[in-house]
């Protein structure tokens, strides 16, 4: 798929995330816990979303973007690579710790753990969004350039 297209489709990703937290964050508004089904529901689809976003980025936008061989785009690629990996072992921590039984046990702990990973989450997302994503965009916008073939993706 053409850099531009996977571009689009991760930036769509995040609004689902994006989307995705607010549902679980206003569930964390309340006094009480919200019906067990529906907390899970939620926290699966943004689990799935999560997992599905991170694997795009990790096996086509990473590779593509130290591929150029540019040092300070393969330099800020890898900052942001790891930095992910930290935040994704972190979210999985979260995620494990928070079983159903610990949510209904813990109500307040949870919406405290919550907003704390969610905010990581959304800070992400804005600096890729900000940082990231715009030299991806110049890398194949370059590519139009040189490869009038390229235009077509």
């Amino acid at each position: 798929m053409p850099l531009s297209r996977e571009m689009q489709r991760l930036r769509a990703e995040h609004a689902a995330l994006v989307t995705l937290s607010r549902i679980i964050l206003a569930m964390t508004d309340a006094a009480h816990p919200p019906e067990a089904s529906e907390l899970a529901s939620a926290r699966g689809a943004l689990r799935e979303a999560l997992v599905r976003h991170l694997k795009c980025e990790d096996w086509i936008l990473y590779p593509r973007l130290m591929a150029t061989g540019d040092p300070g785009l393969m330099r800020t690629t890898r900052a942001f690579e790891l930095e992910m990996g930290s935040l994704s072992a972190d979210y999985v921590a979260y995620d494990e710790m928070w079983t159903g039984a610990r949510v209904a046990a813990d109500w307040p702990g949870f919406c405290r753990a919550t907003r704390s990973i969610f905010g990581q989450l959304t800070m992400r997302i804005e600096r890729e969004e900000h940082e990231l994503y715009p030299l991806a965009d110049a890398l194949h916008s370059a590519a139009q350039v040189l490869d009038p073939a390229v235009r077509a993706g």
